[in-house]
């Protein structure tokens, strides 16, 4: 079973579905025991990164998130929680990657919004996908390119598209709203060994 996480802060609806296209169960959870005992954990996200964290902190699943060993998935706002911290509201975060969320410069139509490439693709997501594949983007931060880089885009400068460490994955993109790419992707996710 797949758990996705509720913190009052995802793009559920849409995370779900997709799932469900692919034959996957999941629920929606905010409770402890059900996230660690799934066999998969996804972190949806949308919105405001000190009210993301704000609401993790009151439901004490920032903790739960940390303890976690079944391969987990931070998307958008989800994977920025996952860095140390956030020029969004200069909001301290989960701390699981060392790299730091920083604003797109002034020069930048923000949020970047739309579809964008893929390069540099080194992990278990992108297995199957030919360099330069297209997934679709909406975010005014970005995350700094650093040593758990998996995958890099760019808009105006490099940034990390996606993120590795250990079962800890992150995207900033959303494969939900990313056409066979993004399914490809979540299935990939679906099938890493815990």
């Amino acid at each position: 079973m797949i758990a996705i996480v509720d913190y009052n802060a995802g793009n559920v609806r849409s995370v779900l579905n997709a799932l469900h296209r692919l034959g996957a169960e999941a629920e929606v959870s905010a409770n402890p025991e059900v996230l660690k005992k799934a066999d998969r954990v996804i972190f949806p996200g949308v919105g405001n990164a000190k009210h993301a964290m704000e609401n993790l902190r009151e439901r004490g699943l920032d903790k739960v998130l940390l303890e976690l060993t079944q391969p987990f998935l931070g998307i958008c706002l989800g994977m920025q929680l996952m860095c140390s911290h956030s020029e969004e509201g200069d909001t301290d975060c989960l701390h699981i990657f060392p790299e730091k969320v920083k604003r797109f410069e002034a020069d930048r139509r923000v949020p970047h919004m739309g579809w964008n490439e893929l390069t540099e693709m080194k992990a278990p997501l992108f297995t199957g996908l030919l360099d330069r594949s297209d997934v679709y983007f909406v975010h005014s931060y970005f995350v700094e390119l650093g040593a758990d880089t998996s995958a890099k885009s760019e808009y105006g400068q490099p940034f990390t598209a996606a993120l590795q460490r250990g079962n800890f994955y992150g995207v900033q993109f959303h494969p939900e709203k990313s056409g066979e790419t993004g399914a490809k992707i979540l299935s990939n996710f679906l099938k890493i060994n815990p």
